[in-house]
């Protein structure tokens, strides 16, 4: 029987630690409400590596340019005084860390460019004091936003605090600057629900208006009517959209078909594998029969083959896979040629007997889509087809809150 069709309820999410009183988190608030609104207020941090003037004031400029009031990190211009891939000491970054997530006028905590030191960040971190301080004041849980490195604080947010995040291309990167589709596509992400949106490229230029107009039923983006799939419910906000022609289309292939439901998790493979044993991740053997089904995202950049093999190979042996209901592989940048990244993954996973798919885009790519993370998806994988996948939809309900049936 493959895992798909074992016992678990869909839905489930967030570490013991962030467990409430039923056992399991409540579904995303951003369901139903973008994350964030022009006039927010958003804390510019930089918890990994350290980034040069340019690039900061670019990152500043962007996050205005939609709207939000921008508090960049005391020490955002830090540098370690020996370490020269840190951007400021471990207390330093640890220190904007926690006073942007505790700051109650926080709407959204932002990480301006990845690297490497935000794990060194985590065991000096006052996770009650961080979950008294995780909602806005409007009562919504505060966003953290980030991909690569910033996959230890993802992997952190979902076990202490239980809240959804996004895994998205960061405002002091490269692709801020040199894509055409990539703050078009965050934007979207912040600034549009998420329930019913499809993940990564489109298949085609009018695809993403499947999820864009599913946003508000439980349909799949395949039975959205061609009618509804207009130009203006793209996967890109409609007044800034880049021109369909710049537009990169999916990749996406399935490598073992098959559909699942689950909650989203994953990031950066170096970081799983570094996180392996942690009180973060010590629990990976249990996770499915206590929270249910989930949907595991894998990315690298700069990593030959042998070096993915060994990352594989702790993931395995440390039990992380245990709990897939299906597998998404993102993209490989600089690392081997894609088909031997993908032989090398079927190696390892082909066994689990649950779908698997590739080329899905999320993390270095340099048109990488975003990925929130901690909310139901569903993935179709069908044999010959290219798979789809999508948040989603909230379930109705009533103006009491009760779910209709």
């Amino acid at each position: 029987m493959s895992r798909q069709d074992s016992a678990g309820a869909v839905g489930a999410g967030g570490a013991a630690p962030a467990d409430d009183g039923v056992g399991l988190p409540a579904p995303s608030r951003y369901l139903r409400t973008a994350p964030l609104a022009a006039g927010d207020t958003v804390r510019l941090i930089a918890p990994s590596g350290p980034t040069d003037e340019e690039s900061l004031q670019r990152a500043i400029a962007q996050l205005e340019s939609w709207g939000l009031t921008v508090v960049p990190g005391e020490n955002i211009r830090g540098r370690h005084p020996r370490v020269t891939y840190l951007a400021g000491t471990d207390a330093e970054r640890r220190s904007d860390l926690v006073d942007a997530w505790c700051d109650p006028d926080t709407d959204a905590v932002i990480a301006l460019r990845g690297g490497f030191g935000a794990m060194r960040l985590l065991d000096g971190i006052d996770f009650d004091l961080m979950r008294r301080h995780m909602l806005r004041r409007d009562g919504r849980p505060k966003l953290l936003t980030g991909s690569s490195d910033i996959t230890a604080l993802h992997q952190a947010w979902e076990h202490y605090l239980g809240v959804a995040s996004l895994f998205c291309p960061m405002v002091g990167n490269d692709p801020f600057k040199n894509s055409t589709v990539v703050p078009d596509e965050v934007a979207s992400w912040l600034f549009r629900p998420w329930g019913g949106r499809e993940l990564g490229f489109p298949a085609d230029i009018s695809s993403g208006a499947a999820s864009a107009a599913s946003a508000d039923d439980n349909r799949s983006p395949s039975d959205i009517s061609d009618a509804e799939k207009s130009p203006k419910a793209t996967n890109f906000l409609p007044d800034t959209a880049a021109d369909d022609a710049a537009r990169p289309l999916s990749r996406a292939q399935t490598l073992v078909p098959g559909a699942a439901k689950g909650r989203l998790g994953g990031g950066n493979l170096s970081l799983i594998a570094a996180g392996m044993g942690s009180p973060e991740l010590v629990d990976v053997r249990e996770r499915r029969e206590r929270r249910g089904p989930s949907i595991l995202m894998l990315e690298d950049v700069d990593e030959e083959l042998y070096r993915l093999d060994n990352l594989m190979v702790q993931l395995v042996r440390g039990g992380w896979f245990t709990s897939a209901d299906a597998v998404v592989l993102g993209s490989w940048q600089d690392c081997a040629a894609v088909h031997e990244v993908e032989a090398l993954m079927i190696d390892y996973l082909g066994g689990l007997g649950v779908p698997i798919v590739s080329e899905m885009g999320f993390g270095h790519d340099p048109d990488a889509p975003s990925a929130p993370l901690g909310v139901d998806v569903t993935l179709e994988a069908e044999p010959g087809e290219r798979p789809r996948l999508w948040v989603d939809a909230p379930a109705n309900t009533t103006a009491e809150g009760e779910t209709r049936s």
